[in-house]
């Protein structure tokens, strides 16, 4: 089994498709390293040879950030835009949506699950 940046690939997918189980790397910057390293995308993980699997190994952890490193990259920025109190870091410190969506109606995946407001049964009998 190919392990990569900590992360272990699985055995029967392509390699293209595989490289993409790593955090920071997309279908797109697979295809750029398998091209550098003039392997071929419809090569299984489990078919790679020790040499071509450290040359993938190589090309991940030197030339881009993934995993652990680009995780802590993406939290500090979103820290920062928190910290200097712009537009942005608000929406991300009341966990509202950044990109100027509609809250009114959708956004439940940012807000979380509808809390409903409760009416007492007490309050409205009163004379």
């Amino acid at each position: 089994m190919a392990r990569i940046a900590g992360v272990d690939l699985p055995k029967r997918k392509r390699v293209e498709i595989g490289l993409t189980y790593i955090y920071g790397i997309g279908r797109s910057t697979s295809r750029q390293i398998l091209n550098k390293l003039s392997i071929d995308y419809d090569t299984k993980v489990d078919q790679l040879t020790e040499t071509e699997i450290n040359a993938i190994r190589n090309a991940v952890t030197n030339e881009h950030k993934v995993e652990g490193e680009l995780r802590t990259e993406v939290s500090m920025n979103i820290k920062r835009l928190m910290d200097l109190g712009c537009y942005r870091g608000l929406r991300h410190r009341k966990s509202l949506p950044c990109h100027g969506q509609r809250t009114s109606t959708n956004a439940r995946t940012r807000k979380g699950p509808k809390r409903t407001a409760v009416k007492k049964k007490g309050a409205a009998k009163k004379k």
